[in-house]
């Protein structure tokens, strides 16, 4: 079975980071929430969300297939300023593992890690214009060859980046063909009656 893990942390967007979930599960992916600091997590829109787990480098160990961060403001910030997800990120990487991240969470939290380096990627409308307000000031070496996209999904090898809200439920059925396979796509497409 496909193990995933989603990265919450206070002011996270509850559709970009549950949608995910829900689908997820759904195609029998196994699914992890992973608090930063604690395991009630409430989100942009006052929704509290209990977690499964504490986002901790111990986490490594467990070798998960897909990392998914969602957007929100300030759970993007939050993310980042966390050393434990970004070392689980890159550790991710290293291993091939799908990286997934949506809304603000490419520019505020992928590039600050250095993980938009040489790839194509999407985000919230105009937030690449932020590259180095939050990946700091060596945001060029840290984003060099990255290329930004309009499209509302983006898929670039194991890299999988959305643009906002209204894109979660694509993002979310993407994620489910990454780990799932075309056809727990399709079955989970029909059976919810998405557009």
């Amino acid at each position: 079975m496909k193990k995933a893990i989603v990265f919450l942390a206070d002011g996270f967007e509850e559709i970009e980071a549950l949608t995910p979930v829900d689908y997820l599960r759904r195609a029998g992916v196994e699914v992890t929430l992973a608090g930063i600091s604690k395991t009630e997590i409430t989100g942009s829109h006052g929704i509290t969300v209990k977690t499964d787990a504490a986002a901790t480098e111990a986490l490594v160990s467990e070798k998960f297939d897909a990392l998914i961060v969602p957007g929100g403001m300030p759970g993007s910030t939050n993310l980042a300023a966390s050393a434990a997800v970004e070392k689980l990120l890159k550790d991710a990487e290293s291993r091939g593992a799908v990286i997934a991240a949506i809304c603000a969470a490419p520019v505020v939290v992928l590039a600050k890690a250095g993980l938009l380096k040489n790839r194509r990627y999407t985000c919230y409308p105009r937030m690449e214009n932020d590259l180095a307000k939050f990946a700091g000031s060596g945001y060029k070496a840290l984003t060099d060859g990255a290329v930004h996209l309009e499209e509302r999904v983006v898929v670039d090898g194991n890299l999988v980046t959305a643009r906002g809200p209204g894109v979660a439920e694509e993002f979310a059925l993407t994620l489910v063909e990454k780990l799932a396979g075309k056809t727990a796509r399709d079955n989970l497409h029909n059976g919810i009656v998405a557009r």
